[in-house]
This record gives C-alpha cells, sequence and structure tokens, in this order.
C-alpha cells in the first residue's frame, strides 16, 4: 500500500512539472510538445 502512495505523490509531482512546463511555455508564442510518433504544435 505504501509503494503505491509514493507511486501516485511522484505521478502527481511529474503531472505538476508538466503542467507548469506546459503553462511557461504558453507564455512563449508558441507551444511544442514532440513525442517519438506524435508532433503537437499550437501558436
Amino acid at each position: 500500500m505504501r509503494d503505491m502512495k509514493n507511486v501516485l505523490i511522484g505521478a502527481l509531482i511529474v503531472g505538476a512539472a508538466v503542467a507548469g512546463y506546459l503553462y511557461y511555455q504558453s507564455r512563449q508564442n508558441t507551444v511544442e510538445i514532440r513525442l517519438p510518433n506524435v508532433t503537437i504544435e499550437k501558436r
């Protein structure tokens, strides 16, 4: 049970970091997300 709690906390931290990064990028002019097979671009 303790391991699952740690995984959830880690996922929340990573999610918050990603959301913060995307927000920061959106304050710039272009948001560009590159994954191996997908490219998402928003201006």
